[in-house]
């Protein structure tokens, strides 16, 4: 039984509290759980896989089937809880706080642009036209715990790609048909992608990244650009 007002149901909480007291009161330590488990207890609340992860430097162990291969991708094991976060003085306990600026800074160093799928800001997913792209700053190693804020640490992704989760889960591309894809380019496309595989990122071409910066623009402003570059070019 929890105290007052310290129940995972209550969604006046955080998430990553109303998680933490979800696996606190309803897995346990030593025990398995499943993800599918706790996104259907905490419903509506947003990234809550994200928020289950940001427990991790605050010394909860979840580990996943990479860490023990007797669970299944879906399962985690809660091996240990951490700092309580549901107490105020622990409520930040683990955060790795980026500021403003910084996130300025990584967003404009990485052309406004998803660096792991390439997608700009509020384009459409060639594989789910219906969603848009929301671009985060996560951190180069989600799990690392005690991994800083610096820009350095940072990198520019949309949200899909935040959510490992999906990932990990979700129908995976063999080899065979990824190959089959680099073999369909032409030589100069095969280049450009072996270039971005040394860098481990895409190289975005000067037009791209004004793209990317315009698509950053209030719905409003790009249709006052595009008229404006119309009429330039005399379209």
């Amino acid at each position: 039984m929890t105290e007052s007002g310290l129940n995972w149901r209550n969604e006046g909480l955080g998430t990553r509290v109303r998680v933490a007291l979800w696996l606190r009161d309803e897995v346990g330590e030593g025990e398995t759980f499943s993800r599918a488990r706790l996104r259907a207890a905490i419903q509506g609340a947003e990234q809550v896989d994200r928020r289950m992860r940001d427990l991790r430097p605050a010394g909860w162990v979840i580990r996943t089937y990479r860490d023990r291969p007797s669970l299944q991708p879906d399962q985690l094991y809660l091996e240990k809880i951490g700092s309580p976060v549901w107490e105020p003085e622990h409520r930040a306990a683990g955060l790795r706080q980026v500021s403003s600026k910084t996130r300025r800074l990584v967003l404009e160093r990485d052309g406004h642009a998803c660096r792991r799928c390439g997608y700009a800001a509020g384009e459409a997913y060639v594989d789910d036209p219906d969603a848009r792209v929301r671009l985060t700053v996560g951190h180069v190693n989600p799990h690392k715990a005690g991994s800083a804020g610096n820009a350095e640490d940072l990198i520019t992704e949309c949200a899909r790609c935040n959510e490992t989760v999906k990932h990990l889960t979700g129908v995976q591309m063999t080899k065979g048909q990824v190959w089959d894809r680099v073999t369909e380019l032409p030589r100069r496309g095969k280049q450009d992608l072996l270039d971005w595989m040394k860098a481990d990122g895409r190289t975005m071409s000067q037009t791209e990244r004004v793209w990317a910066m315009y698509r950053q623009l209030p719905a409003v402003t790009r249709e006052e650009v595009q008229a404006e570059l119309d009429r330039l070019l005399g379209s």
